[in-house]
């Protein structure tokens, strides 16, 4: 993906998506297959021990899963419609601070596209780490995204 494509992405995406703006989440990086977001440490969005609520941590997740799907197949958007499907997260460690939000494909896009082709509605994981300035990994994330191809 070239820069001005990634830019173009990443200003639709928070343009589509209020939500994000209301957290003040931020692109770091996006291409194909790979997202990374950041949401700032914002005391109006901590939980009762200081550090940011399960709510903003699973929001900053999601946000990075959705937009490497958009990165991803945003070529596909008129004849399939992104959906996610499942999401399991795990909070492993206490988050303080800015959190970085680092999303995966886990399938190639080429065979996602072709169950498409073949007239499949394609399933495919994206994996998701989130992680305090430090490193520290503080929560996993696993959604299960879908492209419904639209009805004709």
């Amino acid at each position: 993906m070239n820069a001005e494509t990634a830019e173009q992405v990443k200003a639709g995406f928070l343009a589509a998506v209020p939500f994000t703006r209301t957290l003040g989440l931020t692109f770091t990086e996006l291409d194909h297959g790979r997202a990374v977001m950041r949401l700032p440490d914002n005391a109006d969005h901590h939980n009762h021990v200081g550090g940011p609520h399960a709510g903003a941590m699973f929001t900053v997740a999601e946000s990075a899963s959705g937009a490497v799907v958009i990165a991803t197949f945003g070529d596909q958007l008129e004849r399939a419609l992104p959906l996610p499907t499942t999401a399991e997260i795990h909070f492993l460690k206490l988050a303080m601070g800015d959190l970085t939000a680092e999303a995966t494909l886990g399938r190639s896009r080429e065979e996602v596209i072709a169950e498409l082709d073949e007239g499949k509605r394609p399933e495919f994981p994206v994996e998701i780490e989130l992680r305090t300035d430090d490193g520290t990994v503080t929560g996993r994330m696993s959604i299960v995204w879908t492209l419904r191809p639209n009805r004709k």
